[in-house]
């Protein structure tokens, strides 16, 4: 990869960083796994050889007829009934190393749920006798996920939203900033709260309504950037050159706006991980059954005699955040012009 010069140095940079460069490969390492969550925890096989077939339980369901069974519907792998039709024609099975999947119940619980750890459930089950590392994991997917799409989305609109105010000036400048302070001065969680009485939230609606407000908070800092770029000569002679306006916003004056602005995403993909979490333990978020870590958060204040629960949510809220945070100080100080 070909790197100019000043990259080149903003990447030495930041790999000096050892908190930083370290924090950022193992957020990677435990980010590629959960993209593979169905490859570590799911209730049902990964690959069945059966009578002479291959069959992949865990991409496609298949009745219990094909293994056969009597009706035509999805196989129960983990029934006496299948496993005796498997077993009967010497199939062999390959499952994920935890055989739970984030919804997936384990009835043989020795014990009332929430149960605590044990060799079948690493972490425990919560109230619902549900595998607790499995809706770690899924959650942690559905975290990350949700913010990266969040961070991605509003950084757009808010670095497009802040050039136009920047560059232009006069009354787009004025009449955006009166819209900012009207738009920013509304209560996002009640009006979560509210909404969320009328319309079942889920994935997407709830990474609809949060980008209505999120985007605001790189306007201000693109906007200085261009108020100050917008005047400078290089700038005065490509307009005087006859280039487009958009041209000179997105060409020349945004990639010196981007510094900043590379600078602030990491801590824009923790608020909307904060956020996320804050609202499913308030029980306005994702729908209910959703792996979650705010929902085990809630459980975990709801069964104080089941401390698996509150310590594994917040050891992984703990992880996650505190290793986005240090590749956000690293970003920010390798993106420092003083350096």
């Amino acid at each position: 990869m070909n790197l100019s010069p000043l990259n080149r140095r903003r990447f030495e940079l930041f790999k000096a960083n050892k908190r930083g460069w370290w924090s950022l490969w193992l957020f990677l390492i435990l980010f590629g796994l959960s993209l593979g969550a169905e490859l570590i925890a799911n209730d049902k096989p990964l690959a069945v050889h059966y009578d002479g077939e291959w069959y992949f339980p865990a991409l496609k369901r298949y009745p219990e007829t094909t293994f056969g069974g009597e009706f035509p519907l999805e196989a129960n792998y983990k029934s006496p009934y299948i496993r005796e039709l498997l077993k009967a024609k010497d199939a062999w099975t390959l499952w994920a190393p935890i055989p739970f999947s984030y919804q997936s119940i384990n009835y043989d619980l020795k014990v009332p749920a929430p149960a605590p750890p044990s060799a079948d459930n690493l972490l425990g089950t919560d109230d619902q006798g549900r595998d607790v590392l499995a809706r770690v994991i899924y959650g942690f997917r559905v975290s990350v996920l949700f913010a990266l799409t969040l961070t991605v989305l509003s950084s757009i609109i808010g670095v497009i939203a802040g050039a136009l105010q920047g560059f232009y000036g006069g009354w787009v400048d004025l009449l955006g900033q009166r819209f900012l302070e009207i738009w920013s001065g509304l209560p996002v969680l009640y009006l979560l709260i509210i909404l969320a009485s009328f319309v079942q939230p889920n994935f997407w609606w709830l990474l609809g309504i949060m980008l209505l407000f999120s985007w605001m908070s790189l306007v201000d800092v693109v906007r200085a950037e261009f108020l100050r770029g917008r005047n400078l000569e290089y700038v005065r002679a490509a307009r005087a050159l006859g280039m487009q306006n958009g041209a000179i916003m997105f060409r020349h004056i945004l990639p010196n706006a981007m510094v900043s602005t590379m600078t602030f995403m990491p801590f824009i993909l923790t608020g909307a991980i904060g956020t996320l979490t804050a609202l499913d333990f308030l029980g306005f978020g994702l729908p209910p059954g959703a792996p979650s870590l705010g929902e085990l958060v809630a459980q975990g204040k709801s069964n104080l005699q089941a401390p698996w629960l509150g310590i594994s949510a917040f050891a992984v809220l703990a992880v996650m955040l505190s290793l986005l945070v240090f590749i956000g100080e690293s970003a920010r100080d390798a993106f420092d012009p003083r350096k």
